[in-house]
């Protein structure tokens, strides 16, 4: 009976760690693939339409015109114009963006969102490598920005879109001590003077001021979107969500991956009075967060006419202002990392309804929340999240010791009786029922638990899946050192034993990257197993015996934060384990079973 229970313990853990191999590994990696080409056709055919196109901004709706209720188009949006970002940057007047997070830039005409760096942030862990563009002109095939806009009447006048050319005093330069003031007056006595000003992080205001000087009141609508032209390679994992976002009005949170609004077309909640709206990726997002003063509607669109184009946007009720008299909006705007600490932060300081939301913690964040914050409080005194990662699994080790102390002490109990179990099997080997009612009467007077040693595996999945989570979505994990060669958590091992760890300059395949720290792991999964003794059925033992193989190739593949605390928590498991059966005056089969998988096996002739 207990073999047979390790046995099946054994196969459904095996079963689930593939499953999740496959789910949040493979699967994203074909993905990645198909999207890749995917995208690349679609640059193909938007270079194609720009070559053929004769005037691609007429069909455009003009500012002003547009019916209420809806948001004008971007102008031009149709084609790819620039060649180069250089180019696109060049193409158009800027205000320049300089803050101790971010530099880029603000489009005067539209006075748009769209040119933005990450300073502490690279596209690799090279201390030279590109700094990660967050935002993009429109006339990139990477096009991504945000913006601000009215829509008007024709009592208004041309009103403020993304056509509009802002003026600006001087050549200001957008910084937390600076900010910036653009003006535009159109025919009909309206002035409009918007103000950007910026934290030391990722957080912009923009505040609206309408100046009516004519001789009647005028009624407009304020918008703001999110407008993105490209999507990621891997996007809405099992583990992660990316694409659109939102959490407003009474239906809460709002996620709707790239897939499914490119099928559904338009997702449309009820009014709201507070929250954000945006698009986010992995570790990065650009979110709205309209003004309180007036009650606006929150979409959720994916566009086919000419360059197709994801957008999240918001349009306000009318703003009525009378004659000689002024009104102001204002709106925020997040563009930059998802730390988490800056997320909090805003959550909390601005009033912002649930931002902390823009993190996917899960499903089970009342575990992954923990786990995180675990794992950065010990990294802020020790300095390095490798070894946070460390203490943290010796932490959680000894708060579950009481359980895993019973657990092991019962195994160790159950070695003892081995002998008393074998003669009841012989005795009654013929009435199974018998057999069972006797094996239930020597556990209850030996006070034993069958059942006690499912207890350090069960433990162990909740804890695997939030750290996994962890290492994946937060970005302070990522480009996380460790020592030596793990140069990032949050990345596979690079090195392999196939290739003698770079000592052979070859390109191996990825599944045959198995490096250091995976065999670490397999060596010392290997070793916990053997601290049992060998499963009499010749098939249970060689499941047993190749099972920390199959798992090497598995976790080879999973962030090396994680095969590192596989690692250490075996270590862990073996000297706690080790030490309760000496306690218990179990014999620790280790030994025996190491010298019996080396000794030679007699032929059958002997």
């Amino acid at each position: 009976m207990e073999n047979n229970r390790n046995f099946f313990i054994t196969i459904a853990l095996s079963v689930l760690i593939l499953a999740v191999w496959q789910y949040f590994y493979v699967l994203p990696r074909s993905e990645a693939q198909r999207e890749a080409a995917r995208i690349e056709q679609q640059r193909v055919e938007e270079q194609k339409k720009a070559a053929d196109a004769a005037n691609p901004g007429a069909s455009t709706p003009a500012p002003g015109t547009t019916a209420p209720g809806a948001i004008p188009n971007a102008p031009g949006g149709d084609v790819v114009t620039a060649a180069s970002r250089d180019q696109a940057l060049a193409a158009s007047k800027r205000v320049k963006i300089d803050t101790p997070s971010l530099e880029g830039s603000i489009n005067l005409t539209g006075a748009r969102l769209d040119d933005l760096k990450l300073k502490h942030y690279t596209e690799t862990v090279d201390k030279n490598s590109p700094e990660i563009e967050l935002l993009n002109p429109q006339a990139l095939p990477t096009g991504y920005f945000a913006e601000i806009g009215f829509v008007g009447n024709d009592k208004t006048g041309a009103v403020p879109g993304a056509e509009t050319v802002w003026s600006v005093d001087g050549n200001p330069t957008l910084t937390p001590s600076t900010p910036v003031t653009l003006t535009y007056t159109n025919d009909k006595g309206l002035t409009f003077k918007r103000t950007f000003s910026v934290d030391t992080n990722y957080m912009f205001t923009v505040s609206d001021t309408v100046q009516n000087a004519g001789s009647s009141a005028v009624s407009l609508f304020n918008y703001g979107r999110v407008t993105r032209y490209d999507k990621p390679a891997v996007a809405s994992t099992y583990v992660l969500h990316e694409g659109l976002i939102g959490f407003t009005g009474t239906e809460g949170l709002q996620e709707h991956k790239y897939a499914s609004v490119e099928k559904d077309k338009q997702y449309q909640p009820g009014k709201s009075t507070d929250g954000w709206l945006g698009i986010t990726d992995k570790y990065w997002a650009v979110t709205l967060v309209p003004t309180e003063k007036q009650p606006f509607q929150p979409r959720y669109a994916y566009f086919e006419d000419g360059r197709h184009r994801y957008q999240s946007d918001f349009l306000t009720d009318p703003i009525n202002v009378a004659a000689g008299q002024s009104a102001t909006v204002e709106t925020e705007i997040f563009a930059g990392a998802k730390e988490v600490a800056k997320i909090n932060a805003y959550a909390e300081d601005r009033h912002i309804k649930r931002f902390d939301l823009l993190i996917d913690w899960g499903w089970f964040h009342f575990i992954t929340k923990p786990m995180f914050w675990l794992i950065d409080t010990l990294y802020k005194f020790l300095g390095n999240f490798g070894l946070a990662i460390l203490a943290t699994t010796v932490i959680v080790k000894a708060l579950f010791f009481p359980l895993a102390n019973k657990s092991y002490a019962s195994m160790a109990n159950m070695k003892k009786v081995q002998p008393k179990m074998l003669e009841i099997r012989e005795k009654y080997a013929d009435d199974k029922m018998k057999q069972q009612q006797a094996m239930m009467e020597l556990y209850k007077t030996e006070k034993i638990n069958p059942l006690a040693g499912c207890w350090p595996v069960a433990l162990q999945i909740p804890v695997f899946f939030s750290l996994y989570k962890v290492l994946y979505i937060t970005i302070e994990m990522r480009h996380a050192p460790f020592f030596g060669w793990i140069q990032d958590l949050a990345a596979p091992d690079p090195t392999s034993i196939f290739n003698l760890f770079g000592l052979v300059p070859i390109t191996l395949p990825h599944m045959l990257m198995i490096g250091v720290w995976p065999l670490i792991m397999g060596v010392t999964m290997f070793l916990q197993m053997r601290m049992n003794p060998t499963p009499p059925d010749p098939t249970q033992a060689a499941i047993f015996t190749w099972m920390p193989v199959i798992f090497t190739f598995m976790m080879a593949g999973f962030p090396a934060g994680l095969v590192i605390y596989w690692a250490w928590n075996n270590t862990l498991s073996i000297l706690q384990q080790g030490v309760i059966m000496k306690r218990q005056g179990a014999k620790i089969e280790l030994w025996d079973n190491l010298v019996a998988l080396f000794r030679k096996k007699p032929s059958p002739a002997e």
